[in-house]
C-alpha cells in the first residue's frame, strides 16, 4: 500500500492467495457435504435450529461472529475459508467420504490431547506451589 507522496519502497507486499468463487452458504454446504453431515446433523452439532443453518446455506442470513467460529470448528475448516474462500477447502468427497471425517476427528482428538497435557502441567505446577508453600 502506498500513500500519495510516498515512494514505492514503502509498499507492503501481500501474498496473493487463490480465492474460492463460492458464497458463504455454498462453502458451508460444501464443507458439510465433505463431512457427510445432513443439515439436521450440523444444526444439532451447533445446537441451533435447522432453519437457521439452512438459512445460512441458502445465503438468506449470515452467522454472527461466535456462531461462525463454532461453525468453522465443527466443519473442520478455517473461518477465513468460510468467510472469503481464502485458504484450503475441504477435499471433494469423491472416494474420500470416509477418510475426511476420520482426519477431522483425529485433529479434534489431537487438540483434546494438547488441552489435557496443558491441564496436567497446570495441575502439577499448582501442586508443586502448594507443596513449597507448606514447607515454608
Amino acid at each position: 500500500m502506498t500513500f500519495p507522496g510516498e515512494s514505492e519502497s514503502n509498499t507492503i507486499p501481500f501474498p496473493l492467495r487463490p480465492r474460492d468463487g463460492d458464497t458463504l452458504g455454498g462453502r458451508i454446504w460444501r464443507a458439510r457435504d465433505a463431512l457427510g453431515y445432513s443439515l439436521e446433523d450440523l444444526a444439532c452439532r451447533l445446537a441451533l435450529p435447522e432453519e437457521t443453518v439452512g438459512g445460512w446455506e441458502r445465503d438468506h442470513a449470515e452467522p454472527e461472529a461466535g456462531a461462525l467460529f463454532r461453525l468453522a470448528e465443527t466443519l473442520c475448516v478455517s473461518p477465513s475459508w468460510l468467510i472469503a474462500g481464502i485458504g484450503t477447502a475441504p477435499p471433494e468427497p469423491a472416494g474420500s467420504e470416509y477418510l475426511y471425517p476420520l482426519q477431522c476427528r483425529l485433529r479434534e482428538v489431537r487438540q483434546l490431547h494438547e488441552q489435557t497435557g496443558n491441564a496436567i502441567a497446570a495441575l502439577e505446577a499448582e501442586i508443586a506451589r502448594l507443596i513449597d508453600r507448606d514447607r515454608d
